[in-house]
């Protein structure tokens, strides 16, 4: 009898772990199929950024270059990134709220450019912000020959707690730039003030603007940093700890990510509507 149960236990176990293998194969082969679907609407954007920092009556500027991962949402272009990567002086004043009090750090975007898969640049302009929801929407700055492949926004899905999703991002220089899918977990689903997703701390090649879909394909959100101000007070390092409190990554659900981006004016708007803004800042600046 023992005998027989112990056969019985091996053929059980055995059927398991073929079982496993088999979800396993499943889920990779659906991973591959959804990077081949969208790999051309995870992009690169290459921004060169102006950052000024005063405090004191002492400012200093610098100029740096950085590479992001943003995820085109409509044929004309429009793509959505996360603001905190193209306009970190903001994150930090949200951060540090009334801590910031005799300094002032401003940052600008001078030049954008979606870096195509064929070597090819697509100049492109910011021409929406949410700080509230960390979104940037950018556009091309001259109407494009052919359309853009991009992720669709709609056969939109929910995840619940512990449901896995696929990540797609597009790796830096160091990688050649190749793309890669990581596989998410749900660790926690908030639902005030808003709806949000907590991906899992496992490290993976997930990055902010990379676009998260469920396992059947639809799309469920957009990686982005949510970030709360420290509320003030304390030493140095009781302020460090506090920032590191307040920010974390999430996934933001594509329902907000809609929302937003019906507003995008077009690139020629957003242009008119910052230069009228720079020429109202000039008039209102005292005569020496």
């Amino acid at each position: 009898m023992i005998k027989e149960f112990g056969a019985v236990a091996m053929i059980v176990l055995a059927a398991a772990f073929n079982g496993g293998l088999a979800h396993a194969d499943e889920l990779a082969d659906q991973g591959r199929a959804l990077l081949e679907s969208h790999r051309d609407a995870v992009v690169t954007i290459s921004i060169v950024m102006k950052q000024q920092f005063s405090s004191g009556g002492m400012s200093q500027d610098d100029e740096s270059q950085s590479e992001v991962t943003g995820t085109v949402i409509d044929a004309t272009g429009l793509t959505v990134v996360a603001l905190s990567e193209t306009d970190p002086a903001a994150l930090l004043q949200r951060l540090m709220g009334a801590q910031m009090q005799g300094m002032n750090i401003t940052s600008e975007i001078t030049s954008a450019n979606i870096l195509m898969r064929d070597g090819s640049e697509v100049p492109v302009r910011v021409v929406l912000r949410d700080k509230d929801l960390d979104l940037a929407f950018l556009r091309p700055t001259e109407e494009l020959e052919e359309p853009m492949t991009f992720v669709p926004l709609d056969g939109i899905s929910e995840a619940g707690l512990l449901d896995q999703l696929f990540v797609i991002n597009r790796l830096g220089r160091v990688a050649g730039r190749s793309h890669a899918v990581s596989i998410e977990r749900i660790e926690a689903v908030v639902e005030r003030p808003r709806r949000f997703y907590i991906p899992g701390k496992d490290p993976t090649s997930s990055g902010l603007g990379c676009p998260a879909f469920s396992t059947d394909g639809n799309l469920v959100g957009f990686m982005v940093l949510r970030a709360v101000g420290s509320g003030g007070g304390g030493g140095m390092m009781s302020r460090m700890t506090g920032m590191q409190d307040g920010i974390t990554p999430i996934i933001l659900p594509a329902e907000d990510v809609v929302e937003i981006a019906a507003q995008a004016p077009t690139a020629e708007e957003a242009a008119a509507e910052e230069a009228e803004e720079g020429a109202e800042s000039t008039e209102e600046e005292p005569a020496e």
